[in-house]
């Protein structure tokens, strides 16, 4: 049943997961490109396109309303100045990689469109980098795939359960980041308030 599901909507499940980060689903795609199920040089290419247009359009947004996002929102405020340095030193590759930087994958490219760097530099170094992030996870994912095969002569048996686990782990990584993420910021919303 899960193996039908992604075979036929796993490549929108992977446009619309790579729009905002991805790398749960990317991983599952891999491993169900390993499987026969996606077929790799497709999702490569999709995932590409998604976080291009998901980075872009977060670029769009630092552009047009960049200074009233960091002071909304006190997690863009921390990151600007090491983001703003990181891009004065090494633009290029901070642009490249910063999809690849925990806490950095969706705040990244605001704060970029914040600064001074010129749209059409961004959006080639932006493909770029999606292209080599997309290459990077998807083949984590089929790696995974070839490692559980060579430790199980039977995978077929157990590829749903597998793609399942990796989804779980996935969503439980990231309700536990949100979650220690978050816990800092009530903490010196209280103190602001007494």
């Amino acid at each position: 049943m899960i193996s039908a599901f992604v075979a036929s909507y796993g490549y929108l499940a992977v446009f619309v997961g790579t729009l905002l980060e991805g790398e749960t689903i990317l991983i599952a795609a891999g491993f169900a490109a390993h499987r026969g199920l996606l077929a790799w040089p497709l999702v490569v290419l999709v995932a590409t396109i998604g976080a291009t247009l998901g980075d872009q359009l977060a670029f769009l947004l630092g552009r047009w309303k960049g200074n009233a996002l960091v002071e909304r929102f006190p997690a863009l405020a921390k990151h600007k100045p090491r983001v703003h340095d990181l891009l004065e030193r090494h633009s290029v590759i901070f642009i490249l990689t910063v999809r690849f930087l925990y806490g950095l994958r969706i705040a990244g490219p605001v704060l970029i469109g914040s600064s001074r760097v010129p749209a059409l530099r961004f959006v080639v170094l932006n493909m770029i980098g999606a292209a080599l992030w997309a290459l990077a996870i998807t083949g984590a994912g089929y790696a995974f795939g070839l490692a559980i095969n060579a430790l199980l002569a039977d995978l077929k048996q157990i590829e749903e359960f597998v793609l399942v686990a990796i989804l779980a782990l996935g969503v439980l990584f990231w309700l536990w980041r949100k979650t220690h993420s978050t816990l800092p910021n009530h903490a010196d919303t209280r103190r602001a308030i007494d």
